[in-house]
């Protein structure tokens, strides 16, 4: 434990203690990954009558999660895969880290191996870290795609399972089908577990679905999906996240999820099985203008273009982009901080020690500001 980093968004936000803002130009807060608005009015009211109505909402519950929940996610990923999902391999769990730390348990021992791409989800490294796995890095190209050639050499006899996020975490990319096939043939070929973390799916720029992984026969042996409700509806509070997986992986997991939760956020689990079920239109609304944030991230771009910035990945919630500075990442976001009342993570929380292309990155999670707000960002950043 003492060995595993601190967590990146609780370190950045003490770079902001005691500094003071002008109230003319207060501090633009790109750091995390997460609406900062609560759940849709209609959403608040149900859950309301939930708190007042339903007894159940108060009291412990299946391990595995809310029956009807689990049922509603296998139909809608039916739908939206094209597949063949059953209930029962759906479980909800408290958050979708929860969801990675429970799969892990079933996957790994201390001393084994996992295969994650980098810049990574630094949460996922830390529970690696802190589990005694080895969180193997596999260093991506300036678009920011992970190879496949060059995941199967890193395969040992420790490796346990590769780990995708998309659309990626922290790199905004989406990535494309066909190479998460690819991926999905090479862990099947080598008796591996692809676990791939689809918690930004509600958000991605494409039409229909992202992979054709559920179509395949046997999936379950070797996909392990992960969601988060915490983006779709606003639930970041009530901790509501899901796996996909076999039946027989989802009672090795439900051993983790009974002695660390007992049962997943009653409330929360109502929540997300009204917003299913209610608010489809709302999400589309929601996705509607993530988009469009993101397509000013681009048009905005070449203010910074021309300072010598470079912009390697922008979707989802998230712009990935190399700085023209001579001093490295973590320094920058904290000379922003100060220089210009920006806050951003540095891509030195995204890579391991001492690779060279973490200095010279930055992570905006642009989820809480809109277009105007980018804009705002960008003529602040170009006075860097």
């Amino acid at each position: 434990m003492a060995a595993t980093s601190e967590p990146p968004v609780m370190e950045a936000r003490r770079w902001i203690e005691g500094v003071e803002f002008a109230p003319d130009r207060p501090l633009i807060n790109v750091s995390q990954a997460a609406p900062v608005d609560p759940p849709p009015a209609p959403l608040r009211a149900a859950m309301a009558q939930f708190v007042l109505e339903d007894d159940a909402s108060h009291l412990y519950g299946p391990v595995l999660g809310l029956p009807d929940l689990r049922a509603e996610v296998a139909t809608q990923w039916c739908a939206a895969y094209g597949g063949e999902i059953a209930a029962d391999q759906v479980a909800i769990t408290s958050g979708c880290n929860q969801a990675f730390a429970a799969i892990m348990s079933t996957l790994c021992a201390p001393g084994d191996e996992v295969i994650l791409p980098t810049p990574w989800y630094f949460n996922h490294k830390m529970w690696l870290d802190m589990s005694g796995i080895a969180a193997v890095p596999l260093k991506t190209g300036t678009d920011l795609l992970p190879s496949v050639e060059a995941a199967a050499a890193l395969i040992t006899s420790k490796t346990r399972a590769i780990t995708l996020v998309s659309p990626n975490n922290p790199g905004g990319v989406e990535y494309p089908s066909e190479l998460i096939g690819a991926f999905y043939d090479l862990c099947k070929s080598r008796d591996i577990a692809l676990v791939l973390d689809e918690t930004y799916r509600d958000f991605d720029s494409r039409c229909g679905a992202p992979h054709d992984l559920f179509t395949r026969d046997g999936w379950d042996d070797t996909l392990v999906q992960l969601y988060s409700f915490s983006k779709a509806y606003r639930l970041t509070g009530h901790r509501v996240g899901a796996m996909v997986t076999s039946v027989a992986r989802m009672a090795e997991a439900e051993k983790f999820l009974d002695t660390v939760t007992i049962c997943p956020n009653q409330l929360g689990q109502r929540a997300a099985l009204w917003g299913l079920q209610n608010l489809g239109d709302w999400l589309a609304e929601q996705r509607a203008e993530i988009l469009a944030r993101r397509a000013a991230i681009t048009q905005n771009f070449p203010k910074l273009a021309a300072k010598g910035w470079v912009l390697q990945g922008n979707g989802a919630y998230f712009a990935y982009m190399t700085h023209p500075f001579d001093e490295p990442s973590d320094a920058l976001a904290q000379r922003m901080v100060h220089d210009i009342g920006v806050l951003c993570l540095p891509g030195t929380m995204f890579v391991p020690e001492g690779d060279a292309s973490g200095a010279r990155s930055i992570r905006i999670a642009f989820a809480n500001i809109d277009a105007a707000g980018i804009a705002q960002l960008f003529d602040r950043m170009e006075t860097l």
